[in-house]
């Protein structure tokens, strides 16, 4: 695979390890452009599983998903609405996290038996290849405690999370941190669930 994103070796080789241990089913951190996440394979409902267990959270709180192309929603998603389109002209790779309805065929952990889908697009070069190397889509909840702060540093999940994670993908600060506005574009309604990096009056804008 070439390296599309451009990314220095060393960097690159942090990459292709984490991606291994999210291919043979552990569970990772990697910075993302609002704040730090913990990863799993969505398709592994083991990993899946450790994500849920090692965060803390409950059970019936379903789990975000990341990707790095727009192609990976036909699988994970039914449909994508004329304003969900809109949104990801503009905001997409960015903080932004759709709440679309699942494809029929797509079952995973991460729904908590829920028939929606919290997908994002982040815009940061290590992630995306991450998710490239993988092979999949990725869980993309915050690195921490459930109902802590989210972390910005690889030291603050050491310090919430200790050696539970399998390995953290470690390349500084994370840039933004604030986390992604959360929109569900599910139905005909459009409704924002929680307010975050990107302000909710360029999406009732946009939209409008």
């Amino acid at each position: 695979m070439t390296d599309s994103y451009n990314l220095p070796a060393d960097l690159l080789e942090q990459v292709k390890k984490c991606a291994s241990v999210l291919r043979s089913g552990g569970i990772a951190a990697y910075p993302t452009d609002t704040v730090y996440g913990l990863g799993a394979d969505i398709f592994n409902d083991t990993a899946v599983a450790k994500v849920f267990a090692v965060k803390r959270r409950p059970l019936n709180l379903p789990l975000p998903v990341l990707i790095c192309d727009q192609s990976q929603l036909e699988e994970l998603t039914a449909d994508v609405p004329a304003a969900a389109r809109r949104l990801i002209t503009s905001f997409w790779p960015g903080a932004l996290t759709l709440v679309l309805n699942k494809a029929s065929a797509f079952n995973s952990a991460v729904l908590a038996g829920e028939s929606k889908i919290a997908v994002r697009m982040p815009d940061h070069a290590v992630t995306l290849r991450l998710i490239q190397e993988a092979g999949c889509p990725i869980v993309g909840t915050s690195a921490n405690l459930h109902g802590s702060p989210a972390v910005l540093t690889a030291m603050e999940i050491r310090e919430q999370l200790g050696a539970a994670v399998d390995y953290i993908l470690d390349c500084g600060p994370c840039p933004g941190g604030t986390e992604s506005t959360i929109v569900d574009v599910s139905k005909d309604k459009i409704v924002i669930l929680r307010r975050g990096a990107i302000p909710e009056k360029k999406i009732t804008y946009l939209l409008s």
